[in-house]
């Protein structure tokens, strides 16, 4: 009833590929960006250290090293291949210190960043997260403030 066709590898590869290619044509859908920055001044704002980040403002830094995984408009992910968590409307961000000690010793799966920013940076971000998606604490963060978390764990 059925034909068997032996395909190679490299024509089933490339059937494959033809496919995926013509689904995300197909499926894409424009993004507007979220930032208030423009993508040049987000790219020129990349850290241009291996071992430090560069760029500074609390958007930035959130951009650029931050929504790799709590997603551009802070909803985080709850499946694949990790649990980050949504930073909209998140009452653990109500208190300033507890952001501020989580970026510099990082927390669970989260890599501590405290090495790679400086206290001015961390304030910045956040600062940055706690004034938005949906979160509207009013204090902020100062870099004094984010000294005595650097080895608190």
């Amino acid at each position: 009833m059925f034909k068997r066709y032996s395909f190679g590898a490299a024509s089933s590869g490339l059937l494959t590929l033809a496919l995926l290619v013509s689904a995300g044509h197909a499926y894409a859908q424009p993004v507007a960006p979220q930032s208030t920055a423009t993508n040049q001044q987000l790219l020129d704002s990349f850290s241009s250290s291996p071992t430090r980040a560069t760029f500074q403002g609390g958007e930035t830094i959130y951009r650029s090293m931050c929504q790799g995984c709590h997603m551009p408009n802070g909803e985080g992910a709850h499946s694949g291949a990790g649990f980050f968590p949504d930073l909209r409307k998140n009452q653990k961000l109500g208190a300033g210190a507890y952001p501020a000690m989580v970026v510099v010793n990082g927390l669970h799966g989260m890599p501590p960043f405290g090495a790679w920013m400086d206290d001015q940076q961390v304030a910045d971000v956040v600062n940055y997260i706690r004034t938005h998606f949906n979160n509207d604490y009013k204090d902020t963060v100062r870099p004094d403030d984010v000294k005595q978390f650097r080895g608190a764990r």
